[in-house]
């Protein structure tokens, strides 16, 4: 086995390798060509990677505080502010201050925002379609729960009560 700072035989061209992280590293690259592959789905619609699911949280509760849209997706608020700014930009949603806080700022889709929607959610049809690809139910349902898992693992919460672990005593 080569040294981890040396490429395997055959794969010059392939990422470095992280020595003594191969499932970290795995991650990453699946993270990786996962996000690419979305960016690919999504270029007709406008939208770059990460966007679309502050779009579908718009479209499934409606309007909403940027402070809850920040707390939902997880994300850092400046990451949100720079994208809610290109999203108004491009004119798919508005920003204005709430009429019940005035230091609360409320967003909401427009009329070309909510036309994305049947695009975006084929596009995450598509791009579910391409991830499971050859996938059979029992595989799928096991990737699911080990990814449930390494997220509980990486946040320090428990499972989703709700992930399926009937294939372990099968």
């Amino acid at each position: 086995m080569p040294p981890a700072s040396e490429p395997a035989p055959g794969k010059a061209d392939a990422v470095p390798t992280v020595a003594d992280a191969p499932m970290s590293e795995a991650i990453f690259r699946a993270a990786r060509v996962h996000r690419i592959t979305a960016g690919n789905l999504l270029r007709e619609t406008g939208l770059y990677p990460g966007q679309e699911l502050l779009m579908m949280q718009l479209w499934e509760r409606g309007e909403q505080r940027q402070t809850d849209l920040i707390k939902t997706l997880g994300l850092d608020p400046s990451t949100v502010t720079k994208m809610l700014r290109r999203l108004e930009q491009s004119g798919f949603v508005t920003r204005r201050p709430s009429s019940h806080d005035r230091r609360a700022v409320v967003v909401n889709t427009t009329r070309a925002g909510r036309a994305l929607r049947d695009r975006v959610l084929q596009a995450w049809r598509e791009l579910e379609e391409i991830t499971a690809r050859g996938l059979t139910d029992e595989e799928y349902a096991q990737a699911m729960y080990l990814l449930a898992r390494i997220e509980a693992n990486l946040t320090g919460t428990s499972p989703a009560p709700d992930s399926d672990d009937s294939f372990l005593t099968d």
